[in-house]
């Protein structure tokens, strides 16, 4: 994993340099990786969320196909 590094130029105020850093962090995502290996889950429960993602995932879709 690697870490967002912003270095501040000439002239740059320190507000501009962390909005380039939380840019960054957001474009890496550094963050959901970080939440991702927070807990450990089993196996099976991991299919599990993965489906109940994947069927709120249909649920949304749905109304917009039949449109």
């Amino acid at each position: 994993m690697s870490l967002a590094e912003v270095v501040i130029q000439d002239g740059e105020t320190l507000e501009g340099a962390l909005r380039r850093f939380k840019r960054k962090v957001q474009q890496e995502d550094i963050i959901k990786e970080i939440k991702r290996h927070s807990y450990y889950l089993k196996p099976g429960e991991k299919k599990r969320v993965k489906a109940a993602l994947a069927r709120k995932r249909n649920r949304k879709r749905k109304p917009r196909e039949i449109e």
